[in-house]
């Protein structure tokens, strides 16, 4: 059967959006949960910071796994079954059990490194960073839509959202497992399997590159769900006195307003993610290498470059998003988190456009453990967002105590001008030993 990269591409992405809608649709509904089964604000950080514990272990046993059987078998398990779960949920009226199975349905989330797997395997060295940013910016933008679109079409009514979120995940699965290939040629598709192995893992989790680029990643995708999962519960509870003026009332209309303003860092966090990789496709294009320290003469040093602007712009962004909250103002707030949402993007693909470079031979490997462990900051975010006695306060908190430092350890293992993936706390020789 004929296939092209462009409809493998459209595949990829159409599976990812959905999961990415049934992964965050828990926090669309946070307000009409938290009213439901009277939720204190530390529940609700709890609730919001569950979405994400799945993904760490998740991401890193699925970037095997789409290694090992290829991405389709494995995208279309991973939206079935939690399209059952979702199903399921829709029918509990018991919070724990309603808790548990959200938990399991969150699993969607580590489908992403699946599609980054897949794309890696169909587009050239040249694309990559535009096709993966169309990839993941355009799947992305499922949370956005899910907090702006879900309670306006199904107001209060969370039950009736998983049903028909799970229902159309079934559907997708199947022509996933239809339609999609695993690989551009037989030759790619047997080398990446052959490279599945406990050694080939090992070699990546250990090298300084790999493990800064997860901080990156921390950073920008780690932020970006966290912010997702806890923003609706942070304008409900921060801002209550300024959404009852602009005349929302009742939990209903306190979910619309949140879940809007919620949107606005998703929105553009994904929007820009394919311009995010297209610039860093142009910062190799052009040679730019203007930060310090960072390596100018590998072949890939202006994506470093760009990366290590991101990473800075998203720290600058979180201490100005503090600032706006102390403000009290709700419109500088939000002009805030779109430039958050902005820096975001640049950091998420900036990062993307790296690891298929990077390791060429372990897509999966490498996708798994630096989509996948990064992840674990979005768990600690809203819970330090939550701990705080303002609740504007956690953003500088996360910007001084944890990016600060991943910014600098990225530096620092940027910095080699020669083979930077062979550096790391186990020999090199483990990169050849099964080639």
């Amino acid at each position: 059967m004929k296939t092209h990269k462009v409809e493998q591409l459209i595949i990829a992405t159409v599976g990812f959006f959905w999961c990415f809608l049934m992964w965050f649709s828990t926090a669309a509904f946070s307000p009409s949960i938290a009213a439901h089964y009277h939720l204190s604000i530390k529940a609700l950080g709890l609730l919001a910071s569950s979405a994400i514990w799945m993904a760490p272990i998740g991401r890193i046993l699925a970037g095997w796994a789409s290694d090992r059987f290829g991405a389709p078998k494995t995208f279309a398990f991973i939206l079935a079954g939690c399209g059952l779960v979702s199903i399921a949920s829709a029918y509990t009226t018991n919070y724990d059990l309603l808790f548990a199975e959200r938990v399991i349905v969150a699993i969607a989330g580590v489908s992403f490194v699946v599609g980054i797997q897949h794309v890696a395997q169909w587009f050239d060295e040249h694309e990559i960073g535009t096709a993966e940013g169309l990839y993941a910016g355009t799947g992305n933008v499922g949370a956005g839509a899910g907090a702006l679109i879900l309670p306006r079409i199904f107001a209060t009514d969370y039950h009736s959202a998983f049903l028909w979120l799970g229902a159309i995940a079934l559907i997708i699965a199947g022509w996933y497992l239809v339609r999609g290939r695993a690989a551009k040629t037989v030759e790619k598709r047997v080398l990446a399997k052959s490279r599945s192995d406990l050694r080939s893992t090992v070699f990546v989790w250990s090298r300084y590159i790999a493990i800064a680029l997860m901080f990156a990643y921390a950073m920008s995708f780690g932020l970006e769900i966290a912010m997702n999962a806890w923003l609706p519960g942070y304008f409900t509870h921060g801002f209550h006195a300024a959404i009852l003026a602009l005349g929302f009332t009742g939990v209903a209309g306190l979910q619309i307003a949140a879940g809007t303003f919620a949107a606005v860092q998703s929105f553009t966090a994904s929007l820009f993610r394919p311009f995010a990789g297209f610039m860093s496709d142009l910062f190799q294009r052009k040679g730019w290498t203007p930060l310090p320290f960072i390596a100018k003469t590998l072949p890939y040093a202006p994506r470093l470059h760009w990366l290590g602007i991101a990473l800075i712009l998203i720290t600058l962004a979180m201490a100005g998003l503090t600032a706006a909250g102390l403000s009290g103002s709700l419109h500088l707030s939000v002009c805030v988190l779109v430039l958050l949402g902005v820096a975001i993007s640049f950091g998420t693909g900036g990062t993307f456009a790296l690891v298929p470079l990077l390791f060429p031979d372990r897509p999966g490997a490498a996708a798994g453990f630096i989509g996948g462990v990064s992840t674990a900051a979005g768990i600690v975010y809203p819970l330090i967002y939550a701990s705080g006695a303002n609740i504007h306060m956690g953003y500088l908190t996360v910007a001084l105590t944890m990016f600060l430092p991943f910014v600098l350890f990225y530096f620092w293992a940027a910095r080699y001008e020669r083979h930077p993936e062979e550096h790391g706390f186990i020999s090199g020789a483990l990169s050849t030993e099964n080639a």
